[in-house]
């Protein structure tokens, strides 16, 4: 194993002795220790007699180790020659120190009760030592697990009942450093939240995570006087690995690893050992294990991780967190060389060299001492009988816990219970049987009735039975009563085993997994243990500790509630009334009865009440949202008093608001005149919001607003008009009482006349108490809060008058001019406001020009305004409104107007405006360009039109080129045209003249027939068309099954694929035989005037009609379209009313080639009529190339009809239709069906013979009877075939032949293989027959399944058996090999899987008894065809029982076996071995795998390849083999490894992709739901989507879009975006898309995360899709900017979108430079960004001036910014002046 190597302490010292200390829980020594000791004084002598049976029982149990591993010598030997050795090299200085020596020999010695001189203590002997406070120092490392997860630590623990805390700034270098750069960074109110989630602890660890931790101190120095026990942890890795050096890491060895980077196919992480700063750490997210959340592993996390392997570089060190690797016991370092391996969290094999009953000690290595104490034996806790479960010289598996640098010689602590063995939490069981955590089942200061004593430890404690299920309890002796408790007893006194008694659970370590109890009767009676055992509300009796004295006297009292538990009571709470001298009242020690208002655990902080109107309330505490009701009454204290209102406080974190209107039934004006802070006030509850965590509080009793009241605030409704008495009067309102009802109100003060401020200051002055006011116009009213607000505005009351009052989205009509005034003003637009707090937008570019440079736009709040309705989206609540000019239109209108009334460069001179051009005016155009389906014209420099493609001919005959009609004309082409109306570019509709719209363009017409003079052509419309009329059509798109045409301009109509042409060679490609802009005769076959829809036909007119049942005849060749596709039949539509199927045996002339799968649906297919029964409506439809296309093609199957003659003897092929009891019934063609006996199926026997048959199988067979029209086929070779060979008997093999199989079963030593060919032969494979070096495991080379190549070894015809061999040195002289041999095994063939049972054997082979081939004998057992033989055949090694052994001797035995001692020999046999393990995968062809056995030869070495698998698939369907593509991606599912998620799911969406592209719909479902719950849902959802579009299935792929939104849209902003995106540049409906934006905020939540999500690629996908609107994308970034104005993102986002367009508009550019420089809060980093670019942009698209302009704009804001620091700085020195 190499030299040992003993290094340096973890402090980097050499380690020195201590001072002996006494165990806290002393061992006793075994009887066999004496001895030792006496030996060692003697230098090696021979044990004295009483030590002889021990010697002798060792001795006696050498044949127990016959292999390497253990030691002939025993550890009593093994001790004696260590100590001699230590005393040959310590010789000098012993010799040095003799008078050393002499004290030595003059130690006294003590008496034992006998009166004989007991011996010496051996100071070398090693001690059973517990981890406790003492033994912990700076540098020690111990293993523990995470037990509490505070702010800014994180609290550990360790082994025996220690607990250590972790601060937030020792966790690792790399958290440390982000915590550093949070500090640092400027916190912005957007990122504020962010920050926040960074250092939250909890989402880097987790309870019960198992961490290796670096003792940094064990004492809190901080506080005054006495240091405070404290053990600070660290679990940087560069502590916590300590002592390790770069050898040391070995396989098996565990590290503490901290997070670097998250890369896509794992996580860097930094090991940071001391002597190697370049080595690095890598962990794949494969072995990542499960239980760990991964977002938990981000930047600065550690994990205790096992070392899996180095790279060939050795500079990374591979790293796993798998649970079952570094959880396994079995995974300890072997390969260490260095004891220096092996630190706490390692595994480690033990040899034991002593065992007491409290506890056990071994060696690592056979040097490095180990123990284990009374707890960690489990001899404590579990009650292990350990002297009597672990022997002397045995080797036991345990972990390592903890170290112990203060020891002489290197000694570590181990731990052999099963919870750390394992790295879990450990699990108990409820009397139930549920498992659940051992805390979930006993909490913190829960008292246990009976607790039976099971074992005494006499100076320690006792440990008990808590009624738990393998969780023990531990009760210390300090805690067994009130007193001191000197010693007890196992057998007398009152703690004896088996005595019952009462406990308290004072806490739990899970790392001991032990409850610690406490039976002291002052425990049992306390209250509270804990301050989170004490429930807030509850009253508690206390004594005043404390008086808390501050500046302004006494600030409160520290109140003791129970042991170790004290409150604050704040000053506020100290009494109902404010206390003069509250010093007086209170003194230390006096008794008080105080309430808890509030716990803080975390913070260790209690808060407590005096007032006796809360501590003496019969009221249940309001202490959270969930325990609220609307008119609750409720006690609370006021905390805060505002102008507006008060911050009313209730217990827990419950708050609330109390306005100022609430406050009292009279008008309150300063609530501080009213109220104090402090006070405690009778509430109700008037609303609250849980999520948003907010409640209004009212002082106004409920019931005194009487049921009258009610009834009339009931009947009362907004726009009514009421009279009411002025009860009092300030500067902003005034408080009404109405008339009749008595119900208070408030008339705002600006809502008194629709003039001038000073207006109405005028007529507030002559308004005086108990005035009546009439005509008052009720606009707000809330029952809830009771409060009514009225408005005296003439423009609101005479609309109230006329019943036009706003005050519903319903009743608000696009056009109407309605009164409103304005609530708020934006720098973008204003808000106007309605009766009901009804709202509408009025944006900045619907104000007059002259007003909308103006500060506030020259607006007030509450000023009236009369505004014009221009748009209502009832789905979003939106309303867009405008001011209305003179003339009634609205300003932008007018504006536009002014400018294009008048026509600029007019063509015909006789047109000078807009007005000149009315409809049916002839006049000139200028062509500007022809697109595909219209043509785009000038008539002046700012009149533009279009003219439709169906606006251009009259007839199909004048029409130059069918598939571009458009194509003669030419840019600058003048032509004469006719004004038809108005087209609006927006939404691409045809309107009449009088709508106008910023979108609109003139339509025209340039028909021969519409430029007559006298015509008055009147526009196509669907109410004009008749059936079977004809008329010229032009394509507008195409879709997949159908194509649309345009009629006219507005007549849109649909012709189905099958009505395309009479030609069928055109319907091979639709979108290339009818391009965009085609001209079509069409005629229409079917109109609905109401829902706008029109089918047409493109087919011949003077053809007959559509084909009938009557007109079909026999032979015809047509046209016709997939229905459905399954996998035996294709459904054929040829008209409305015919359509037929075409079975298997008509898909194709060669059988091999028939697949109905590979036939989409609404696929034009060419069928031809095989037969017809018109009775029954039933067709036979053939897609036979020879029966469609010609019938000169080869023909490889014949077509079979009930005409064709099948004599005896013919060979046919056909497709199995049943499988029966009787046999197989196999269709040949038409109605004709043959019939296959069991008999006939085969020439060997078929065990399960229905397993290899299916329905619709491809079988070939001979007729071998024809009888009154029944046929008889045989499938048998024999009769089939000419050159049948027979089945191999077993006198056919002879040793030395290679024959081909497939494995069978594989078992540890060896696999069964049936041989191919053969009369049901098969033979055994011993593991050692299976490659050329030392195989254990056969199942980790084969699999059931596989198809390999072997050579006969043995033919033992006496017990019919048969040995095989697979190496591939048997096979390397054989050139007709077909496949290479892997390095591992003879030749793996493939990997079908055949699921046939096998009755376990031995080693010797397989006896085999031929199959019957008689088929009367079918229904007999089956599984009795072979039998094994137990006894072990000669040359083969006999199974052993004990497992795989960890010390190689298995190894050691091979080595001797082969004679590895002669050097030559050895050289040869490594070299055979490097020829044999060659791996010949790479002499594929260069062009990749080429065939299947390509694939499944590449497939053995990389089963969890997608890659592979996926190109397997492909490779499939290029022969058009769907069922074997399915075949192959299922097999893919079950072989990828279970933790390869990603590698899976490649696989299933190849698989959904394949099903979309052949499937049905039927498959692609069932599909899709196996892959749902495999997978990440959504992630199938959406791949799912993304396949349908690129399949052009485009509304599937729309009403999944829709399911994904329903299922995932109120988590997920990312699914609306894609379903937006969708919508804009796939399907086309922008409109749909902008719907979804409110649907995403209501689900969502218009959150400031939501937002900043969602708005500002909604906006983009405006500026970006080809459908979009770049106004709306602008609106919506305006709504964000004017949200988020310093979010200087969003601004550059803007400008990219506005610079990306190449028509981009300078002026809106230079807008938003000029906005955003002019934001508040500008920073001068930012500011010169913006400039910056800005510049740059003047410098591309600008001129000189505009250049400058912005070098002048920047040295302003310069300026500013400076004058504005320069001011602040002055003021700051002025204030430092006027202090001096």
């Amino acid at each position: 194993m190499g030299s040992l190597k003993r290094k340096e302490g973890p402090d980097g010292s050499a380690s020195k002795s201590a001072k002996p200390t006494n165990d806290a829980r002393p061992s006793k020594r075994a009887k066999g220790s004496d001895s030792t000791k006496d030996s060692n004084k003697k230098g090696g002598a021979k044990p004295s007699k009483s030590s002889a049976p021990a010697t002798s029982l060792v001795k006696e149990e050498e044949p127990l180790f016959p292999r390497g591993g253990a030691s002939v010598l025993t550890p009593l030997e093994q001790k004696q020659i260590q100590i001699q050795a230590k005393n040959d090299v310590l010789f000098e200085e012993a010799a040095s120190k003799k008078s050393g020596g002499e004290k030595t020999k003059k130690k006294k010695t003590r008496k034992s009760k006998g009166g004989e001189v007991a011996p010496e203590t051996d100071e070398d002997a090693v001690k059973v030592e517990s981890l406790n406070f003492k033994r912990l120092v700076k540098g020690s490392l111990v293993l523990g697990t995470i037990c509490g997860i505070n702010l800014t630590d994180v609290a550990v623990a360790l082994p025996n009942n220690l607990v250590g805390h972790v601060p937030i700034t020792a966790i690792s270098d790399i958290f440390t450093q982000r915590l550093q750069e949070i500090a640092e960074k400027d916190e912005e109110e957007d990122q504020a939240d962010e920050d926040d989630e960074n250092i939250d602890l909890q989402t880097i660890f987790r309870m019960g995570q198992y961490v290796r931790a670096y003792v940094v101190s064990t004492q809190d120095d901080s506080v005054d006087g006495k240091p405070k026990r404290h053990i600070e942890l660290s679990l940087q890795p560069a502590l916590a690995n300590s002592g390790m050096s770069e050898q040391d890491i070995v396989e098996n060895t565990t590290l503490m690893a901290s997070v670097v980077s998250v890369e896509d196919h794992g996580f860097v992480m930094d090991v940071n050992i001391s002597d190697s700063k370049k080595l690095k750490g890598f962990l794949p997210r494969k072995q990542l294990d499960k239980g760990i959340p991964e977002e938990s592993v981000q930047p600065g996390s550690v994990l205790l991780c096992i070392a899996t392997g180095k790279a060939a570089s050795g500079k990374v060190v591979q790293l796993s967190t798998l649970e079952d690797r570094i959880g396994s016991i079995k995974s300890f370092p072997s390969d260490a060389t260095t004891i220096d391996s092996f630190l706490p969290g390692t595994a480690a094999d033990i040899l034991v060299s002593e065992v007491t009953e409290h506890g056990i000690v071994g060696k690592v290595m056979g040097h490095l001492d180990v123990t284990a104490d009374l707890v960690h034996s489990n001899a404590g806790p579990g009650g292990v009988d350990i002297v009597d479960e672990y022997k002397v010289g045995s080797r036991i598996k345990a972990r390592i816990i903890c170290n112990f640098p203060t020891a002489k010689k290197p000694k570590l602590g181990i731990s052999l219970l099963p919870h750390v063995l394992s790295l879990k939490p450990k699990i108990a069981k409820t009397k139930n049987g549920i498992e659940s955590l051992p805390v979930d089942i006993l909490a913190h200061s829960t008292i246990i009735e009976k607790c039976t004593v099971q074992r005494v430890e006499p100076e320690i404690g006792l440990y008990v039975d808590v009624g738990v299920e393998g969780v023990p309890g531990f009760v210390h002796i300090s805690r067994v009563k009130d007193g001191k408790v000197d010693s007890l007893f196992e057998t007398s006194g009152p703690y004896k085993i088996g005595s019952v008694h009462a406990a308290r659970v004072v806490g739990y370590n899970p790392f001991d997994g032990m409850y610690n109890l406490s039976m002291e009767k002052s425990i049992l009676e306390q209250p509270f243990l804990r301050i989170q055992d004490i429930p807030v509300g509850v009253v508690v009796p206390g004594v005043v500790e404390k008086l808390v004295v501050n500046e302004h006297g006494l600030g409160g009292l520290i109140v003791k509630v129970a042991e170790g538990i004290s409150g604050l009571v704040p000053e506020m709470h100290l009494s109902d009334v404010r206390l003069q001298h509250p010093e007086k009242k209170f003194r230390e020690g006096m008794k008080v009865k105080t309430r808890v208002l509030s716990t803080n655990p975390a913070r260790h902080q209690l808060r407590l009440t005096l007032k006796k109107t809360l501590v003496n309330s019969d009221a249940p505490p309001v202490k959270s949202y969930d325990e609220l009701a609307v008119g609750l009454q409720a006690f609370g204290t006021i905390v805060k008093l505002l102008d507006r209102g008060a911050i009313v406080q209730f217990y827990g974190q419950l708050r609330g608001f109390l306005p100022v209107s609430e406050m009292s039934e009279a008008y309150i004006q300063d609530p501080k005149e009213h109220f104090r802070e402090g006070q405690t006030i009778s509430i109700y509850v008037l609303s609250f919001d849980p999520e948003e965590k907010r409640m209004i509080v009212s002082c106004k009793d409920p019931s005194a607003f009487g049921l009258e009241k009610q009834v009339a605030l009931k009947k009362l409704q907004i726009g009514n008009l009421v009279t009411a008495s002025v009860t009092q009067k300030t500067e902003d309102d005034i408080f009404v009482e109405l008339a009749e009802s008595s119900l208070k109100a408030i008339l705002p003060v600006r809502h008194l006349t629709d003039k001038s401020v000073s207006k109405t200051q005028s007529a507030l002055k002559k308004i005086h108490v108990n005035q009546t006011l009439t005509e008052l116009v009720v606009i707000e009213k809330n029952e809830a809060r009771r409060s009514i607000i009225l408005s005296h505005k003439p423009s609101l009351v005479e609309a109230a008058k006329k019943g036009k009052l706003l005050h519903t989205i319903d009743r608000a009509r696009v056009g109407d001019v309605v009164p409103g005034f304005i609530r708020n003003i934006t720098a973008t637009a204003a808000f106007v406001q309605f009766a009901g707090r009804l709202t509408a937008l009025l944006p900045k570019s619907k104000l007059p020009r002259d007003i909308q440079d103006k500060p506030s736009f020259g607006f007030q709040k509450l000023q009236s305004v009369t505004v014009k309705i221009t748009s209502v989206d009832k789905d979003l609540n939106r309303i867009v409104v405008a001011i209305p000019s003179e003339g009634g239109e609205d300003v932008k209108a007018k504006d536009s107007g002014k400018s294009a009334d008048k026509a600029v460069n007019a063509l015909d001179l006789s047109v000078l405006s807009m007005e000149d051009l009315p409809i049916g005016k002839i006049t000139k155009a200028r062509v500007k360009s022809a697109k595909d389906t219209q043509i785009n014209v000038d008539l002046a420099d700012n009149i533009q039109g279009r003219i439709d493609v169906s606006q251009v001919y009259d007839k199909f005959e004048d029409i130059s080129s069918v598939k571009k009609p458009l194509g003669k004309f030419k840019t600058g082409d003048v032509i004469d045209v006719r004004v038809l109306g108005i087209h609006d570019a927006r939404n691409h509709r045809f309107l009449p003249i009088s709508h106008r719209s910023s979108h609109a363009v003139l339509e025209l017409s340039a028909k021969p027939s519409d430029l007559e003079e006298g015509s008055t052509p009147e526009p196509l419309s669907y109410e004009k068309l008749e059936q079977d009329s004809t008329h010229l059509a032009f394509v507008n798109n195409v879709a997949q099954n159908h194509i649309w045409v345009n009629l006219s301009p507005n007549v849109r109509g649909r012709i189905s694929a099958v009505e395309l042409s009479d030609d069928l060679s055109k319907l091979q490609d639709v979108a290339k035989s009818f391009p965009v802009g085609s001209a079509l005769r069409v005629r229409v076959l079917h109109v609905d005037a109401e829902k706008n829809r029109l089918d047409l036909s493109a087919r011949d007119p003077n053809a007959e009609n559509q084909l009938t049942w009557d007109k079909i005849q026999k032979g015809m060749v047509l046209p016709g379209k997939v229905t459905k596709a399954t996998d035996n039949v294709v459904f054929v539509k040829l008209s409305e009313s015919v359509a037929g199927p075409v079975l298997l045996c008509d898909l194709a002339d060669d059988y091999d080639e028939a697949n109905p799968l590979k036939y989409s649906k609404h696929e034009i297919v060419r069928v031809a009529v095989l037969d017809i029964d018109k009775s029954n409506k039933k067709l036979r439809l053939s897609m036979r190339p020879s029966r469609v296309l010609s019938s000169g093609l080869e023909v490889t199957d014949k077509e079979v009809t009930k005409d064709t003659k099948i004599a005896v003897g013919d060979v046919i092929r056909g497709f199995v239709k049943n499988v029966s009891d009787k046999g197989l019934f196999v269709h040949l063609g038409g109605d004709t069906v043959a019939m296959v006996q069991i008999k006939n199926l085969s020439d060997s026997y078929l065990k399960d013979w229905k397993e290899h048959f299916q329905v619709d199988q491809l079988v070939k067979g001979r007729i071998i009877s024809v009888t009154n029209g029944r046929f008889e086929m045989s499938l048998k070779p024999s009769i089939l075939s000419k050159d049948y060979v027979p089945p191999i008997t077993f006198s056919d093999l002879k040793e030395g032949q290679v024959v081909t199989g497939k494995v069978r079963k594989v078992e540890d030593f060896g696999a069964f293989i049936d041989i191919d060919g053969s009369a049901n032969l098969s033979g055994l494979c011993h593991r050692s027959e299976m490659a050329d070096r030392a195989i254990k495991d056969a199942k980790a080379l084969y699999s059931e399944g596989d198809k390999v190549k072997a050579r006969v070894l043995k033919v033992d015809e006496k017990a019919k058996r048969i040995n095989l061999g697979l190496k591939p040195s048997y096979f390397k002289d054989d050139d007709e090999m077909d496949v290479d041999s892997d390095d591992e095994a003879g030749a793996a063939l493939g990997s079908d899987s055949e699921d046939e049972d096998m009755s376990d054997a031995g080693a010797g082979g397989a006896l085999v008894i031929p199959a019957d081939s008689d088929d009367e004998d079918d229904n007999e057992d089956a599984d009795s065809d072979v039998e094994m033989d137990d006894a072990q055949t000669e040359g083969v090694k006999g199974l052993e029982t004990g497992g795989f052994n960890w010390n190689a001797d298995a190894l050691d035995e091979d080595d001797k076996a082969t004679g590895t001692t002669d050097e030559p020999i050895k050289k040869k046999k490594q070299q055979r071995e490097s020829r044999v393990q060659v791996d010949r995968t790479a002499e594929l062809d260069i062009n990749g795998p080429q065939t299947s056995s390509d694939y499944e030869r590449l497939l053995l070495g990389q089963p969890d390849s997608s890659e592979l698998w996926i190109a397997y698939m492909a490779f499939q369907m290029q022969v058009s083999d769907l069922a074997s593509a399915r075949q192959v991606a299922e097999r893919a599912i079950k072989t990828i490894n279970i933790k390869e998620e990603l590698e899976k799911l490649n696989v299933w969406i190849a698989y959904l992709n394949l099903e979309v592209a052949y499937g049905t719909e039927e498959t692609v479902e069932d599909l899709f739901k196996r892959a749902c719950t495999y997978n990440d849902e959504q992630e199938v959802y959406e791949r799912l989507a993304s396949s349908y579009i690129q399949s052009g299935k485009l509304k599937e792929a729309d009403d999944l879009f829709e399911k994904i939104i329903k299922k995932f849209g109120s988590k997920s902003p990312s699914v609306w975006i894609n379903y937006a995106h969708f919508l804009h540049t796939k399907l086309g409906n922008p409109d749909k898309a902008r719907g979804l934006l409110q649907r995403a905020q209501k689900s969502l939540g218009e959150t400031k995360p939501v937002l900043l999500e969602l708005l500002p690629k909604f906006a983009a996908l405006e500026f970006r899709s080809s459908n979009g609107d770049r106004e709306q994308g602008r609106s919506l970034f305006e709504t964000i900017l004017a949200a988020f104005p310093k979010r200087f993102d969003l601004w550059n986002q803007v400008v990219d979108l506005e610079t990306s367009v190449g028509t981009a508009d300078p002026a809106i550019v230079r807008d938003l430079f000029d906005r955003g420089s002019k934001v508040k809060g500008l920073k001068p980093k930012q500011a010169k960004t913006w400039f910056k670019r800005w510049a740059q942009w003047e410098d591309k698209n600008g001129d000189k001036k505009s250049r400058e302009r912005v070098s002048a704009k920047a040295q302003e804001w310069a300026k500013k910014a400076a004058e504005k620091k320069g001011g602040a700085a002055a003021k700051a020195a002025e204030e430092s002046e006027d202090d001096e």
